[in-house]
């Protein structure tokens, strides 16, 4: 029977850390405000992951007041809550998100994203799908002062005979 799972989340931008979206160093004056590289994408991923197979959630799993976890690559995690959804005996159906942010833009780094959290999950390309887009000038988003990601993942428990 599949499961879907929800995932969100935001940082805020600072100066001094690397932008990091999808495991990849986007060129950009500021960075987003975290424990590990608050990339905010692959985070909404992870907790869409860790929702459909009723696991918790990523502060559950990896708190920010445990130092192994700060500054590490947000896909080294994603790799840990994949090994997750396997052991609970579930396979991975497909993930789709989006990034809302008004700048810098991304649209050309969609597709390394997307092979990127694909290559971390062990599935097809086709199973992942990163969007973008603005708020309109509205909110937070909207005045450059951070970055939100929302993720949603379809999980299906895998055949016990296979």
């Amino acid at each position: 029977m599949p499961r879907v799972g929800f995932g969100y989340d935001v940082h805020r931008f600072v100066t001094g850390r690397d932008f990091v979206l999808g495991g990849v160093k986007i060129p950009h004056e500021q960075g987003l405000l975290g424990h590990s590289d608050a990339d905010v994408l692959v985070h909404s991923v992870m907790d869409a992951l860790l929702g459909a197979t009723a696991d918790g959630d990523i502060g559950q799993h990896f708190p920010k007041t445990d130092p192994q976890y700060e500054n590490i690559s947000s896909l080294e995690l994603l790799a840990r809550v994949r090994k997750r959804v396997e052991e609970k005996g579930y396979c991975i159906v497909n993930v789709d998100s989006v990034i809302v942010l008004e700048e810098p833009k991304i649209g050309h780094q969609l597709g390394i994203m997307q092979e990127n959290i694909a290559s971390t999950l062990q599935i097809d390309l086709e199973k992942v799908n990163v969007k973008a887009c603005t708020s309109e000038g509205l909110g937070f988003t909207g005045r450059s002062e951070g970055a939100v990601a929302y993720a949603v993942a379809m999980v299906e428990k895998q055949d016990s005979k296979s």
